[in-house]
């Protein structure tokens, strides 16, 4: 059995507008990265998590409150 390849085209505005700057970085939000690919956020970063070798070493980073945020 082969597994089929599909491709999506995503216009470049869709993505150039889900594209946030934090701290001087690109970055974008998981739930939109998750709805770009169609699938559930959760899905995402389970996947990201189980296959982390596939991706750069910043590829996810997690933001966090600290006394200094509050």
């Amino acid at each position: 059995m082969t597994k089929r390849k599909t491709t999506i085209t995503i216009p470049d505005e869709m993505v150039i507008n889900k594209i946030l700057i934090v701290r001087g970085k690109k970055v974008m939000i998981d739930t939109d990265l998750a709805e770009l690919y169609a699938v559930p956020t959760r899905r995402l970063n389970e996947q990201v998590k189980r296959n982390i070798k596939r991706f750069p070493e910043n590829f996810m980073f997690q933001l966090i409150k600290t006394k200094s945020n509050l």
